[in-house]
């Protein structure tokens, strides 16, 4: 028997599973988000189907594979037959709503071909990927955001923070020396804090709005996707955030001298990409990590109250919490910035779930493999929902929670699309070419590129570290060789059929059921 009645769904964007102090950050505690592992479950092998928001998000809110749903990146549409978690979950009579960040793009010439409106009705889900836009903010232009109110500029102006764009003249700048706005695009800037008082920054007003929904729906079942857009780029921080952590609080790279030595030809890519150039450099790491590390205690501060308004209205012992992140950022390890990889920095998340029910374990680690389109159908089983599985790519974790084995599974994926990256034009690779796809097993990750590319192979229990790629090596050939044939079972296992569940598809085995039809018959 399940106690779940709501979902709070508190997701980051890029941020790494070692920044957090339940997961061995040394420096940098977290203790709301430690609450919530004493609360549930910590996951410590959780993985991301892509290492970029737009893709990695629309897998979590599918339950299915990038190849699958075919939203690859950033601004590619999500096709407009996906059923998403708002769909599923307003099924199962919950109020599914979003505050901050999805990354989705709608498919516009989808729902204009089947008589859709965006503006409307189901036309209006579809286009929020199938959740109601209690506030939604993908930043950078705040204005174009499309909620039913009001928008983050709209709320700075009002609060008196003028200009054309106060979300980037307010929340993301700091002051020069001499009194001229110190934008936070720039590195340089990263250790002053912004122009605008803490209370009115992106985490302050999207958890105030987060607690204003708990606080409206009563009695009512719910399920909020809480999507927080930090610790994400810009890197600046409203103060006292931006001054709790000095140079000596930053860990050290993950990174070697001898991985800058015959590389492959792809690592290489991107490593002579501006953002890795410029995060190898101390001088830019080191001001950037400690801004990065006040977000995330910000983040945790929020969160702190959002429980607190939980157990005010009654709702600690009836809503199943996840916190997670769509992906993480390498801060110069393996002399790469940003996110756009294979490595464990990017592609590893935290994932934390506390399961209510009084059977629910309590403080629990789990070592299992899990991917992030787990995620949806543990929901719906928490709900007592049946979850598809001929369209459900993910494996449901909920009996897990409550003492169960871990779905069993011999490999996690995660997919990129880089034909946009000047590393795919340098290689001469057309765009349909430039996939990268991750199996990474108990002992192995295996990264393939394309065709005619080596690709990257870590041994990661004598190699943790990713430092010696044996993509090339003779000696592991058959090791390569047997993650080929891994990536070939895992495409063909491929949920396609997703007009007719399982059951359906097995009636029509019969010729009698098929209608009466005889066929080969003397």
């Amino acid at each position: 028997m399940s106690a779940v009645r709501n979902i709070l769904f508190i997701m980051c964007d890029q941020l790494r599973a070692d920044y957090l102090s339940c997961y061995g950050h040394p420096t940098l505690q977290t203790p709301n988000i430690d609450r919530l592992a004493a609360m549930g479950m910590r996951f410590t092998r959780a993985y991301s189907q892509a290492p970029i928001c737009g893709a990695s998000r629309m897998s979590c809110y599918t339950g299915r594979y990038v190849l699958s749903h075919g939203a690859t990146w950033n601004f590619v549409p999500l096709p407009v037959n996906e059923r998403t978690m708002g769909e599923y979950l307003r099924a199962l009579g919950l109020n599914v709503a979003v505050v901050g960040k999805t990354h989705h793009e709608p498919d516009v010439e989808g729902m204009r071909r089947i008589g859709l409106s965006p503006d409307s009705g189901a036309g209006r889900l579809i286009a929020h990927g199938g959740f109601e836009p209690c506030w939604r903010d993908d930043g950078i232009h705040p204005d174009h955001a499309t909620p039913p109110d009001l928008t983050y500029n709209e709320y700075l102006r009002q609060n008196g923070f003028a200009g054309p764009n106060p979300w980037h003249e307010w929340a993301n700048s700091g002051i020069g020396s001499e009194g001229q706005i110190a934008s936070g695009w720039y590195a340089r800037n990263a250790h002053l804090p912004a122009r605008l008082p803490e209370q009115f920054s992106e985490t302050a007003y999207a958890t105030n709005r987060a607690i204003e929904f708990i606080r409206d729906q009563g009695e009512k079942p719910w399920c909020l996707h809480l999507s927080y857009i930090k610790p994400h780029w810009p890197y600046i921080a409203a103060a006292p955030f931006h001054a709790l952590f000095q140079h000596e609080d930053v860990i050290r790279p993950l990174r070697s001298a001898s991985e800058r030595d015959d590389a492959n030809p792809i690592f290489k890519g991107f490593r002579d990409h501006p953002e890795s150039v410029s995060m190898s450099q101390d001088l830019f790491r080191l001001n950037v990590v400690p801004t990065y590390m006040g977000l995330v205690k910000q983040i945790d501060t929020h969160i702190g109250r959002v429980l607190e308004t939980l157990a005010q209205c009654g709702r600690l012992d009836n809503t199943l919490i996840v916190f997670t992140s769509d992906h993480g950022d390498f801060l110069g390890d393996h002399w790469l910035g940003e996110k756009e990889f294979m490595y464990e920095s990017s592609v590893r998340i935290p994932l934390v779930v506390a399961d209510p029910s009084v059977a629910a374990r309590r403080a629990a680690v789990s070592d299992a493999l899990v991917e992030a389109i787990d995620l949806l159908p543990t929901f719906i089983d928490a709900l007592g929902g049946d979850p598809p599985n001929h369209v459900l790519e993910g494996h449901s974790l909920f009996s897990h929670l409550r003492g169960g084995p871990a779905p069993s599974r011999d490999a996690v994926f995660s997919e990129l699309d880089y034909s946009i990256y000047p590393t795919a034009q340098k290689n001469g690779m057309a765009p349909r070419d430039a996939r990268m796809v991750m199996a990474r097993t108990e002992r192995w990750k295996y990264v393939h590129f394309g065709k005619h590319l080596p690709p990257q192979l870590f041994d990661l229990i004598e190699d943790p570290d990713e430092l010696n790629d044996l993509g090339r090596d003779a000696g592991h050939a058959h090791v390569r060789d047997e993650h080929i044939g891994l990536l070939f079972d895992w495409m063909r296992a491929r949920r396609n059929r997703i007009a007719m569940d399982d059951k359906s598809a097995a009636s029509r085995r019969s010729p009698a059921e098929a209608g009466g039809v005889i066929i080969g018959q003397w």
